[in-house]
């Protein structure tokens, strides 16, 4: 086997960002909306999240460039989250992939009861 997914591998650092959960439903609403989003608004929208995984993803998709985050000086500040261009972007593969999952879910739901259902 050739392939290696070394740490430096430009796939890892972007699988590192996509493959949280909370990350793929947080950029699905920002893109769903098409408008900046206040932190309170995104929790609504993603259920069973927690303020501080939401505001870990959100930290951490500032850090890559894919969300804006501005503060109005307002009491008690406001803050809006918005995608940038490279937010949009990656809004191809995440739509994809909610878009498959909205076709599949059945089949994955079918598959996993016919496996639980073994008799090994």
């Amino acid at each position: 086997m050739d392939t290696k997914y070394a740490k430096a591998c430009p796939s890892r650092t972007v699988m590192d960002v996509l493959a949280n959960k909370w990350t793929l439903y947080a950029l699905g609403l920002l893109r769903q909306y098409e408008r900046p989003l206040r932190f309170t608004e995104l929790r609504r929208g993603v259920e069973g999240v927690t303020q501080k995984s939401l505001t870990q993803v959100l930290r951490n998709l500032e850090r890559d460039g894919l969300v804006t985050r501005t503060i109005y000086p307002t009491i008690p500040p406001r803050v809006e989250y918005a995608l940038t261009d490279l937010g949009r972007d990656v809004g191809a593969l995440t739509g994809a992939i909610a878009d498959w999952s909205k076709a599949n879910a059945g089949r994955v739901h079918a598959a996993r009861a016919a496996y639980d259902d073994r008799k090994d």
